[in-house]
């Protein structure tokens, strides 16, 4: 149902009636009637002037004067200059109430099954999962929950950055200090357990650096200080160590094998419990260890097509200036991978395994470059999925307190945050009093449906690529833009409708069509409804869960307007108190189908 198409197919037949001229509802501009001007939606007749040889203003007297007297679901109009502002009638907007009550999952679009795959999460398995990765998770988990809902066939993948020197850090630390520390014997989720030898390698590591900064001022007192802390950097025992374990890793030696399985394996079920109460998922998780070999066939490939070139040291490049990017890098004089022959390799491996139009990475804005010029090259290889490539680029999350860094050990990890928000939620709920007559269960579950409704609504409100300030205080306030307080209206009309169900009051059935009579404050409210598909097309469109989270925010704020200037059960005419439960059950369904679709829950009762 899209009532601005509905109303440009009205006008297109009074075109043809009143004028002989055939046009589509594409080709003309209907938008809801701005707030300063009286009606529902405006037709712009500038573009017929030429066509019909007439002024914008004659056009729209004669239109509006046409579909006012020929059509019921026109009450009035009137034309500013070459705006024909049209008001529609109660009978349409009551027809329209019966309309969205009597569609299931109203705002969904039919499922078309185009493909499209999003990739989010993307951890290391050196450290637990931290603020950040709650908004990437987030923003990821919804857009592809937004792409089902206008039709998609979605597959969620995360890719595991399991390997490498970071993971090797970890491994080693643990090796030299942990004394057989294991995540039962310390009272630790494996994550956490894993993320605290990461802290440990890089503080022994910065006093090995300092020592040899010391050393390196004796031989050589005239250099740069900055100079020397680089070269010290990259010759600790610590660092030499570490790139040792990751040969050793690749070579497949056993023992350091068999730590690596250890220590990830702790990581996981720390990982599972994070993504559980965080409420994400994954249809299929890759494994950067399962990867990070692919994309050298590629290498060759390129190299026989000439999009590749060798230099004399035998590391292979590819030249971007043309596109603005500079030279790159595809694989090291020795033979060995980088990040983007690895991605290469992976994007060939993903799509055999699911043939998507449309490829979403959901990754920060510190690798835009990076994305660039992956799908450049994947381009200019002739992949045919490439045109459907996209980097969802997000900004940074900061805290009052600043930025974080992981190896100092300044994060905020995921869990402690989530912690923290669900005793927040609690000391609020409990000084407004609302869960006397909850059970322990009850009252938990509230806790937790609150602190995540709060934290994801917060996090996914602001356009995706913003830099934001997060406030875990600021989050949970049952008043204003925040997700307790869509939360808390849904709660409200679940109230109301099981107070209407106990006292047997119909509102399933269409009788109130023909007989209710609607206020002001109730079409606007329904308008709002009514525009729930055009805001998910528009969120799938642009990848942004931020629509609809200020979709169910508006609809949240018009309906607290409607329950404060009228009232439902004092409403002496019984096909109006129908009507009101039928408009507050239906805006229940649309805010709970849009929290879902940003992946929050909301109560039944608060």
């Amino acid at each position: 149902m899209n009532i601005e198409l509905n109303i440009a197919n009205l006008v297109a037949q009074g075109i043809k009636n009143l004028y002989h001229q055939e046009l589509t509802a594409t080709e003309l501009t209907i938008q809801p009637t701005k707030k300063e001007f009286e009606g529902d939606f405006t037709f712009v007749t500038f573009a017929l002037t030429k066509l019909l040889r007439k002024k914008p203003e004659e056009i729209g007297e004669e239109i509006g004067k046409f579909l006012k007297e020929n059509n019921p679901f026109i009450a009035n109009y009137n034309v500013i200059k070459g705006f024909l502002n049209l008001k529609l009638s109660q009978s349409f907007w009551l027809q329209t109430l019966a309309t969205i009550a009597a569609t299931p999952n109203f705002g969904n679009a039919a499922f078309h099954g185009t493909k499209v795959m999003v990739e989010y999460s993307s951890p290391n398995t050196n450290k637990p999962l931290h603020l950040g990765h709650l908004r990437n998770n987030f923003l990821g988990y919804a857009v592809a929950e937004i792409l089902k809902a206008n039709g998609y066939d979605v597959m969620k993948t995360n890719l595991v950055n399991d390997r490498g020197i970071h993971i090797c850090k970890s491994m080693l630390a643990y090796q030299k200090f942990g004394e057989g520390e294991t995540p039962e014997t310390a009272g630790m989720k494996g994550d956490h357990l894993v993320g605290k030898y990461y802290v440990v390698f890089d503080k022994a590591n910065k006093q090995q650096i300092q020592e040899l900064v010391a050393q390196y001022q004796q031989d050589t007192p005239n250099e740069d200080i900055e100079k020397l802390k680089e070269k010290a950097g990259k010759n600790t025992p610590l660092i030499l160590e570490a790139q040792e374990m990751l040969k050793k890793w690749e070579e497949g030696d056993a023992e350091t094998v068999d730590l690596w399985k250890k220590m990830n394996g702790w990581v996981y079920a720390g990982f599972d419990e994070t993504y559980k109460m965080m409420g994400v998922n994954f249809d299929k998780i890759y494994y950067e260890s399962n990867t990070y070999l692919l994309g050298k066939n590629v290498v060759e490939e390129g190299l026989a097509k000439g999009v590749f070139f060798k230099k004399e040291n035998g590391s292979v490049w590819i030249d971007l200036k043309e596109e603005g990017l500079d030279e790159k890098l595809v694989l090291r004089a020795d033979g060995t991978s980088v990040y983007i022959t690895q991605d290469l390799g992976t994007a060939d491996y993903k799509y055999a395994d699911f043939p998507m139009e449309k490829s979403i990475y959901v990754v920060g804005n510190e690798q835009d470059y990076h994305f660039k010029v992956l799908f450049t090259i994947l381009k200019k290889l002739g992949r045919n999925y490439a045109g459907g490539m996209y980097h969802l680029s997000y900004g940074m999350v900061e805290l009052p307190s600043g930025k974080m860094k992981s190896r100092e050990g300044t994060v905020v990890d995921a869990d402690d945050l989530i912690a923290e928000m669900m005793t927040i939620a609690e000391e609020r709920t409990k000084e407004l009093g609302k869960i006397d007559d909850f059970s322990s269960e009850d009252a938990k579950n509230l806790y937790r449906m609150l602190a995540l409704g709060a934290l994801k609504y917060y996090l996914l409100r602001v356009e995706p690529k913003k830099t934001m300030l997060f406030n875990p205080e600021e989050s949970i306030d049952f008043q204003g833009d925040t997700g307790v307080y869509i939360q808390f209206n849904h709660a409200r009309i679940a109230s109301l409708i099981r107070r209407a169900d106990l006292l047997h009051i119909p509102y399933h059935s269409e009788s109130f069509v023909a007989k209710a009579t609607l206020q002001e404050v109730e079409i606007e409210l329904l308008k709002l409804i009514s525009f729930f598909p055009q805001r998910i097309q528009e969120a799938a469109n642009e990848y942004s869960p931020s629509v609809i989270a200020d979709f169910a925010y508006q609809l949240s704020k018009a309906y607290s307007r409607f329950y404060n200037e009228l009232s439902v059960f004092n409403e002496p005419d019984e096909a109006t108190k129908s009507m009101r439960l039928a408009l507050s059950a239906e805006t229940a369904k649309a805010i709970k189908n849009a929290m879902n679709m940003i992946g929050a829950e909301v109560p039944e009762r608060m």
